[in-house]
């Protein structure tokens, strides 16, 4: 997520601020060639990819740094955060699709840029192409992934991410439910926080808030980079030269990108952006297959989606849109629904009628599963039929699934029966008078779940 600096700089290029001040950027950018004797690339599609990769980088972060936002473990030398950004040949759009760094990959022949050693393909986590071969290998493993061909590549560690946070005065987040990571040191309640380069940087790299892991921790980083664009976007700093002079400060110490992509590529992609907004940025992930796929000698990773994965991409090389057209504000009406923190189409149900009323687990586990619970679809009657409130038993490893599910059956108590497993059991109770309908707190649209910036902000 520290590469979200460097869209800042391009944003910020808008202001019109003059072709010297973006000249003196281009000079102090530490340059790599990620592209240096490539074969067999895939075919150019229509508009511009940018590969951005944030890397463990701290050595200029200080230890008092170090110790309150838990920076102290030696780093991997491993890209932390691998996205695919799609810039519209009309620069009226940007799509930003984020690469899990455990996702399976096969790297092609290559040679270690440590030992010097020649390696053939072989299989690895995304993330860990970099250590192997650098900027080139990671560029090398994502095109014969993906197949989009990468035009540019840009490269940013934890340090110019805090600083830039910070020179922009915080970042505004919202969360429904508190966050807490004992490994990142994260802990925020529900509610909106204005976060500091630090915090932030807390926020982006927390995988242990709840069992998503790395696919929970994208979501939240997709939600901070369109927070970090509105801010850069609504604060002034886009007129205001000294505001200006000091983001590009803060992010030029540790930013690195290819050759071609200096002043002209700057200013060019700033003038087709002064009118961007949020709903002209759109976000999702790889479609994942398989978790937990295993690998002998390199541990549980994350198998793509073959058949998603590959019309997803073929969506940039197309230079279509991810997300779906805009709803009608009628539609958005019929739509409205409770946020909850997990999708209901990933909570198992069992429903039982608790009470004398012949057919009413029936009618619930039908109104469950049209709001898109995954019931089993075969209700039964509870051997208790005298039940006076609903209630919902679950296993307490699934307490956030119960807790979601408890919003669509309002005023039902919650049991916690461990060794139940993940499937949650109903017991209609006579309280029963409706279910409400949920959606998971990141609004999912179409099978790749793509998201606009608009929708992930704080309102």
């Amino acid at each position: 997520m520290r590469v979200v600096t460097t869209i800042s700089v391009v944003v910020l290029a808008s202001a019109g601020i003059g072709h010297a001040v973006v000249t003196s950027l281009d000079a102090e950018i530490a340059r790599v060639d990620p592209f240096k004797d490539m074969k067999n690339r895939p075919a150019a599609g229509h508009g511009m990819n940018v590969l951005l990769v944030g890397t463990d980088g701290r050595d200029r972060i200080t230890e008092a740094e170090r110790r309150k936002y838990r920076l102290g473990g030696a780093p991997c030398h491993c890209t932390d955060t691998v996205m695919i950004v799609h810039i519209a040949e009309g620069r009226e759009r940007a799509s930003i699709v984020s690469l899990p760094r455990d996702s399976y990959a096969e790297t092609p022949a290559h040679t270690d840029q440590v030992t010097g050693k020649q390696h053939g393909p072989h299989p690895l986590k995304l993330n860990a192409a970099y250590a192997e071969g650098g900027p080139q290998l990671t560029v090398r493993t994502v095109e014969s992934m993906t197949h989009v061909k990468i035009d540019h590549y840009l490269e940013v560690d934890f340090t110019s991410f805090m600083r830039t946070v910070d020179v922009l005065g915080g970042v505004e987040v919202c969360t429904v439910r508190p966050l807490k990571d004992s490994y990142s040191g994260l802990d925020l309640p529900a509610g909106s926080h204005t976060l500091n380069g630090g915090q932030s940087l807390q926020y982006v790299r927390s995988r242990h808030v709840d069992g998503a892991s790395d696919l929970g921790r994208m979501q939240r980083q997709q939600r901070f980079l369109a927070a970090l664009i509105e801010r850069a976007t609504s604060s002034g700093v886009l007129l205001n030269p000294l505001k200006f002079r000091d983001v590009t400060r803060a992010v030029l110490g540790s930013v690195r990108a290819d050759k071609g992509f200096g002043t002209d590529e700057l200013l060019e992609l700033g003038r087709a952006m002064r009118n961007f907004s949020l709903s002209s940025s759109e976000f999702t992930t790889v479609p994942i297959g398989k978790m937990g796929y295993a690998v002998k000698g390199i541990g549980s990773t994350l198998k793509w989606d073959e058949e998603k994965s590959a019309r997803l991409f073929q969506s940039l090389r197309d230079d279509q849109p991810l997300a779906a057209p805009r709803k009608t504000e009628r539609e958005v009406e019929r739509a409205k629904a409770l946020p909850v923190d997990v999708a209901p189409q990933q909570i198992r149900v069992q429903v039982e009628n608790g009470t004398p009323t012949e057919g009413l687990a029936r009618r619930v586990d039908g109104a469950l599963a049209a709001t898109g619970f995954r019931t089993t679809r075969q209700p039964v009657n509870a051997p208790d039929r005298t039940f006076k409130r609903t209630v919902i038993a679950y296993d307490p490893r699934w307490d956030r699934s119960a807790k979601s599910l408890a919003t669509a059956l309002p005023g039902s108590e919650l049991r916690a029966v461990k060794g139940r497993g993940p499937l949650m059991k109903v017991i209609v109770g006579a309280d029963f008078k409706e279910i409400e309908r949920v959606r998971a707190e990141d609004p999912q649209r179409g099978e790749a779940g793509v998201v606009t910036g608009d929708q992930v902000v704080c309102p």
